[in-house]
Order: structure tokens, then C-alpha cells, then sequence
């Protein structure tokens, strides 16, 4: 399975073309009324940094709260590291700046591998009041390239997720040596080892035990192989106990794993559990449903509980 649609709302906003709304002429909405998108598209006349000086220069900046990054290449997968520049560059500018996606980049425009991300460390130094930061990108844990991150601190980040199809290790290790007090939601999407995808057990244990990011409310460990692996450790992970949301969904979580959820900690808590794209019996499904009466429990595109060829929902 892949991405296969643009995102439509981002960082509480509806999601705003910015280009395809200057190239058909359509009135520009307030500033703060949208999150503006900035993509182009294969073979594009103009390159992603030339449309970006053309929203700055449209737009009042200092009033936009949040902003989406799409396809940033004309003629095939092309690094981010010239569009970070230009980003990094308005800093000045982008004064109300609160929410950042990188990445809204569906399948049919560039396969998640190809999505050459870069060290995103520079948008949380340059920006110390974001408050939601979402990166889409895969990188090649072998060759240290790729999605990166460096430990930093940052005082009013809430929400941070990275979504790949091979997330190397060392970003969830940066963020286990990092300083976020006011996280609440953490989520990511871990990949397969094909992919770069080289994160452990171990790797995501400090997630686990409840001592760091005391403000978080939700955790997602999701698209992974290791999904039973993971469920019978979050099983019994002190973390759960302050969570109003729990995201396992994605990966090839199975009976196995599920039984593990169900005989570990009380989860009736949950005010929502994720498990879509699952290989679960039909009677564990009611198993889950019935245990957890007052919670939402999410057990959509469930896969054949028999199948030998499992798979995880992003990966290439």
C-alpha cells in the first residue's frame, strides 16, 4: 500500500494550493484562514523555491500560522535541502508561524523511498515556537542519509510525527536525547528494514517507560514488522497509564500481538485505540471491541489473518 491522496486539513485548518490557485486566478484567502500549500508539479515552468518567493510576496507572512510543503521536484526525486534553505530563509518573515508538514507527496508524484529528506534539526532551531511539525520522508540508515534529526530542545513543540517507509534509528534516538516538555503527541511510522528502516525495541523502550516527555497524551508506534513485538511491550509499558490515544495501526500486527494488549495493563482508559491495516481474526476483533466498550477502536482494512505474505502499509 502506498500514500495515495493529499492531505485536505492541516494543523486545525482546511489545506490552501497556493499555485494552482495563483495559476487559475482564484482570490487568495486571509493569511491565517488556511494552511497554505506550496507544491509543484513533473516539469514544472517554475522550480519549487521561485513559487515559494512568489507566496511570500503574495501573502502578508507574519500572519500565515501554518504551511505545507508538496512536491518540491521538477524532473524526478531532487533533495530537500534547497527548499529547507528557502524556508529557513523567510524565518523573519514566518513570525506566526505554528505548524509544518513536509512532504504531502502522494505515490503517483514520487514513491515515499524516493522522498529525499534531509536533517530537519535546522526547522526546530530556526522556528522555537512551532508547535506541530510533521516530516514524510525515508532514509538510508546505511549511508547516513536521508530523514534526520539531531537531539535539540525546544520549549512549545506538541506534536511531532515522522512518517516513512524506513525510519533509521537514529531520528527516534534523537528524539529520546531531546528536550521537549510541552510534547503531546508523538507518532512514528517505522518502515521496513529494506527501506532504512533499522529502529529496535530497544530504540523505542524510552518511549515506553513514561520517564521523558511528561506532557504526552498520545503515542503512535505504527507501520511496522515488529507490530506484535511492539503491542506486547506497550503492553506493559507505564507510559500508557496518561494516554487518551494509542496508535498501533499500519503494520502486521496479528492475533499474537493483540492477545498481548488484551491480557497486559487495563486500556478501557483509551478514549481512541488505532489498529487499522491488521491481520486479526474475526474473533479477536470482538474480543478487542468487547473488552474496550468506551473506546474507539479503529479496525479498518483488516488483511487475511492466514496470509504468509504480510505487509506493512507504506513502505516503498
Amino acid at each position: 500500500m502506498t500514500v495515495n491522496n493529499h492531505i485536505e486539513a492541516f494543523h486545525g485548518l482546511p489545506v490552501f494550493d497556493f499555485v494552482a490557485a495563483v495559476d487559475e486566478g482564484v482570490e487568495l484567502p486571509d493569511p491565517a484562514a488556511v494552511a497554505w500549500k506550496i507544491a509543484i508539479e513533473y516539469d514544472a515552468a517554475k522550480g519549487w523555491v521561485e513559487r515559494w518567493q512568489e507566496f511570500l510576496d503574495a501573502v502578508d507572512p507574519g500572519r500565515v500560522t501554518a504551511v505545507v510543503i508538496g512536491e518540491w521536484s521538477e524532473d524526478g526525486p531532487d533533495s530537500f535541502a534547497d527548499p529547507l534553505a528557502a524556508i529557513l530563509g523567510a524565518a523573519d518573515r514566518l513570525t506566526a508561524l505554528r505548524g509544518l508538514f513536509i512532504g504531502d507527496i502522494t505515490f503517483e508524484e514520487c514513491e515515499m523511498s524516493w522522498i529525499e529528506m534531509v536533517d530537519v534539526t535546522p526547522v526546530l532551531t530556526t522556528f522555537p515556537l512551532l508547535t506541530e511539525l510533521v516530516v514524510r520522508g525515508s532514509g538510508d540508515a546505511a549511508e547516513g542519509e536521508g530523514v534526520g534529526l539531531q537531539p535539540v530542545r525546544h520549549e512549545h513543540l506538541r506534536a511531532l510525527r515522522f512518517e516513512s517507509g524506513g525510519l533509521p534509528a537514529a531520528v527516534p534516538r534523537a528524539v529520546t536525547a531531546s528536550e521537549l516538555p510541552a510534547l503531546e503527541r508523538l507518532e512514528f511510522w517505522l518502515g521496513v528494514d529494506n527501506y532504512g528502516g533499522d529502529t529496535t525495541l530497544d530504540d523505542l523502550a524510552p518511549f515506553l517507560d513514561g520517564a521523558r516527555f511528561p506532557a504526552l497524551r498520545h503515542l503512535g508506534l505504527q507501520n511496522s514488522e515488529l507490530q506484535d513485538e511492539i503491542a506486547a511491550a506497550v503492553a506493559h509499558a507505564p507510559v500508557v497509564a496518561r494516554l487518551d490515544s494509542l496508535n498501533l495501526s499500519m503494520g502486521v500486527l496479528t492475533d499474537q500481538g493483540a492477545t498481548a494488549l488484551l491480557e497486559g495493563q487495563p486500556l478501557t482508559h483509551l478514549k481512541s485505540l488505532d489498529l487499522h491495516h491488521h491481520y486479526l481474526t474475526d474473533a479477536l476483533q470482538e474480543r478487542l471491541r468487547q473488552a474496550l466498550p468506551g473506546t474507539a477502536i479503529d479496525l479498518s482494512e483488516p488483511g487475511k489473518p492466514d496470509d504468509q505474505w504480510r505487509y506493512v502499509a507504506v513502505a516503498e
